[in-house]
């Protein structure tokens, strides 16, 4: 499937194009952009990582943030 100017998924064929813009335009599907997916997918992923680590695993994460933050700071 073909993309849009900003990532979206759009059919490759002019009827289901006009499909598509028929569907937007009574509010049958809403039209997102790529940058509100990702944006979206970025914020639960974080969440749910956090989720499924256990503690020592955080801390551990977070130590090897802290030395790369001042490691380049160095």
């Amino acid at each position: 499937m073909p993309k849009g100017p900003q990532g979206q998924k759009r059919p490759a064929d002019a009827i289901g194009a006009a499909v598509m813009v028929g569907r937007i335009a009574t509010g049958e599907i809403e039209e997102t952009t790529a940058n509100e997916a990702r944006q979206r997918g970025g914020q639960s992923g974080g969440k749910a990582r956090g989720e499924k680590l256990n503690s020592e695993q955080r801390v551990e994460i977070a130590k090897r943030a802290a030395e790369a933050r001042w490691k380049s700071k160095a």
